[in-house]
């Protein structure tokens, strides 16, 4: 399975030291230059993290071949779904609402931080998300009080 990465995403899961559970779930991982970008900006947080763990990730596209509802998204975002369908791709790693909901309208399936963490608990790789979910929230990444209530019932954790 071949997953495309937008950056809030992959922040929220480099700040519960979670990256690594992209590679375990997934055969494939990418990112269109744009996202790197965004990801390695000086002073972002896990830049350095983030740019070693993306430098063999990271993909060109062009966008020109490609029509999206743009509704205010961001360079990364867009990129990122154009890679989806140029590569075919089986799921858009992305935890922006507004992003989620243009990747749907565009017939893109979605996931969520979140989403990889109730994974990597079903398939036994970690016991719990609790403390992976509160990580992500300390950190100031934005996750839903409904997302995070809904996350820690279907992992029995509430």
């Amino acid at each position: 399975m071949l997953i495309i990465a937008d950056s809030s995403a992959l922040v929220a899961l480099a700040e519960c030291d979670m990256l690594h559970l992209l590679d375990v779930l997934f055969q494939e991982v990418r990112v269109p230059r744009p996202v790197f970008e965004e990801c390695t900006f000086p002073g972002k947080p896990h830049a350095s993290r983030l740019a070693a763990y993306l430098a063999d990730k990271t993909i060109d596209i062009d966008l020109s071949s490609y029509i999206f509802s743009i509704n205010g998204l961001g360079r990364g975002e867009l990129h990122a779904m154009a890679l989806y369908r140029y590569l075919h791709a089986d799921r858009f790693l992305v935890d922006d609402q507004r992003a989620k909901k243009v990747a749907n309208l565009n017939g893109i399936s979605t996931i969520g931080s979140v989403g990889i963490l109730l994974r990597a608990k079903e398939r036994g790789l970690i016991p719990t998300i609790k403390p992976h979910v509160a990580a992500i929230q300390r950190s100031g990444v934005y996750l839903s009080d409904r997302v995070v209530k809904h996350a820690l019932e279907l992992a029995g954790e509430d």
